[in-house]
């Protein structure tokens, strides 16, 4: 294989990949076929089997995807040097994208509630997997800030991000992340002070 094709195969992988996260996002697993995706990779969908065996070969790469976005986002905000103001900046990226929220819920939230109710499971602990990766970064945030109980004030931010999710879909009102937003910072702002 000449590097050329080794690229070309890189890029129709990314892109399959790619379109795979944002088509289920946009359609869901069920409503979404392996045509929906190399269409919106702009992949011949035969060529599609090369890169992945099976819908759910895709719907890994999707959860792959939405990680590797969460790690970009997370590794962009640890540029910040207090974590208080990481933490409020996680929360702009969300409200951020307040219109796609209201239009088809979280990414991953929504990802993971949908594999959750499938007969044939472990997409579904995939997903958590993914969620785990934010938890983590956001207790670490609380951590360096020296709170109590870092890890339920983790739950609470990621809760209160998936909670304006859902609202803001179900309802289709993305004031609703604005709104939340801006009173999860709010909480945010009410926490006792560090020590030092």
């Amino acid at each position: 294989m000449t590097d050329s094709t080794r690229s070309r195969a890189t890029d129709k992988r990314r892109r399959l990949t790619a379109a795979a996260a944002r088509v289920l996002h946009e359609q869901g697993v069920e409503r979404t076929t392996i045509a929906d995706i190399a269409e919106a990779a702009d992949v011949p969908a035969g060529n599609v089997y090369y890169y992945f065996k099976t819908k759910d070969d895709l719907v890994q790469a999707a959860l792959g995807e939405h990680a590797a976005n969460l790690t970009r986002l997370t590794d962009e905000l640890d540029e910040l040097p207090d974590p208080l103001d990481r933490l409020k900046a996680l929360i702009d990226a969300w409200t951020a994208r307040r219109d796609v929220a209201a239009r088809y819920g979280c990414p991953t939230g929504t990802l993971a509630a949908e594999l959750d109710k499938r007969a044939n499971g472990g997409l579904d602990l995939e997903a958590a997997k993914v969620i785990r990766v934010l938890l983590a970064w956001v207790e670490r945030q609380f951590r360096e800030l020296d709170l109590p109980e870092p890890d339920g004030l983790a739950l609470t931010l990621v809760a209160g991000y998936q909670g304006m999710s859902l609202l803001a879909n179900a309802l289709r009102d993305p004031g609703i992340m604005t709104r939340e937003g801006a009173r999860l910072t709010h909480w945010l702002d009410s926490l006792p002070a560090s020590n030092p």
